[in-house]
């Protein structure tokens, strides 16, 4: 694959990332070569359907996979430091403590029988070496950052007395303790009802704000990333299909992949009543996955030539670059004979 551009304000970047899962005499290459950076006081946004690679590919830069799990890189630096020159010990220091990770599913993410002041000053007093009452007066401040009323109270209640949009603020507020340089947020909407899903995201948006850190968003909705990232990593079947700005995603997408994703979301203020386009069929094992482009099969552009290799990127721009052999004008001209 070919590297990313060099840039100074990269906060975390890596190289050819490749993940595979050992099972039952098989190999799952659930993430098969992606380069990407994640940028100083930013919120890069990594959208694709369930089972593109998306939280396998940050789980295996925080070096949390299962035993079962192979990860190869040829460089993964976070500040300048190389990940994979640390020790187990340094990584588990670093985890937490300056990247913090809010993983999906509130609720059975929290212990049911610690209460939620055991959850936050369990960290604190890890990572930060506090004692217990310290970090008591502390967790209660994080509480508050969090938009959580009378924390002091709420510290000695436990999970089941607390709503799904309120735990995620307690997996958010565990994640802050520790003040991270960068926190990656895993569908921290999963579950939660619309109205919640956009205080949460204002929250994440708030924070980021306040704090200067930057987030690494994983959703499979692109909507909800709209108005909150800065980039957008699309991911499929293992692999980074097109990368850019939030503006050149929304209004200038290059892939087809891309292209259906947005298709596919509602859009009631248009007014047009255009129908909504699923994408036909599902996507690729990657027990045995493709020769070529893993969309081909779905992508309604295909050619021959799609299924011999995976394609070279075209680069657009100095943010923006795409895994398909054809430009955006040939997509246009299909897309005219398609209607």
């Amino acid at each position: 694959m070919e590297e990313i551009k060099k840039n100074d304000d990269k906060i975390l970047s890596a190289q050819n990332v490749h993940t595979t899962f050992r099972t039952h005499g098989k190999s799952v290459k659930a993430v098969r070569g992606v380069s990407f950076y994640a940028g100083y006081q930013e919120i890069l946004a990594v959208v694709g359907e369930s089972g593109s690679g998306k939280s396998v590919l940050m789980k295996s830069i925080l070096g949390l996979m299962p035993e079962n799990a192979e990860v190869t890189a040829d460089q993964i630096l976070f500040m300048d430091k190389n990940i994979l020159e640390m020790t187990p010990e340094q990584q588990r220091k670093m985890r937490g403590k300056e990247i913090a990770m809010v993983f999906q599913d509130p609720m059975t993410a929290l212990n049911p029988l610690r209460t939620i002041g055991f959850h936050l000053t369990e960290v604190l007093k890890r990572h930060r070496g506090m004692d217990k009452r310290t970090a008591r007066k502390e967790a209660i401040a994080v509480l508050e950052q969090v938009g959580i009323s009378s924390p002091e109270k709420r510290l000695d209640q436990y999970p089941h007395e607390f709503s799904g949009g309120m735990r995620q603020r307690v997996l958010i507020a565990m994640a802050l303790c520790c003040r991270p340089k960068l926190l990656i947020a895993d569908e921290p909407t999963t579950a939660l009802d619309v109205t919640i899903q956009a205080q949460i995201l204002e929250l994440l948006k708030k924070l980021q704000d306040e704090t200067g850190m930057s987030i690494i968003l994983i959703t499979h909705d692109l909507g909800v990333v709209a108005s909150l990232s800065r980039r957008i990593m699309v991911m499929y079947g293992g692999l980074l299909m097109e990368e850019g700005l939030t503006e050149e995603i929304f209004y200038s997408p290059k892939h087809p992949y891309t292209r259906a994703l947005l298709q596919a979301i509602p859009k009631p203020q248009a007014g047009d009543r255009k129908r909504l386009e699923p994408i036909p069929g599902m996507a690729p094992s990657l027990i045995d996955p493709p020769d070529g482009c893993p969309f081909a099969e779905r992508c309604k552009f295909a050619c021959e030539q799609c299924e011999k290799g995976i394609p070279k990127y075209r680069v657009y721009s100095d943010t923006q670059r795409a895994m398909c052999i054809f430009s955006a004008e040939e997509l246009d001209a299909r897309e005219r004979k398609v209607d």
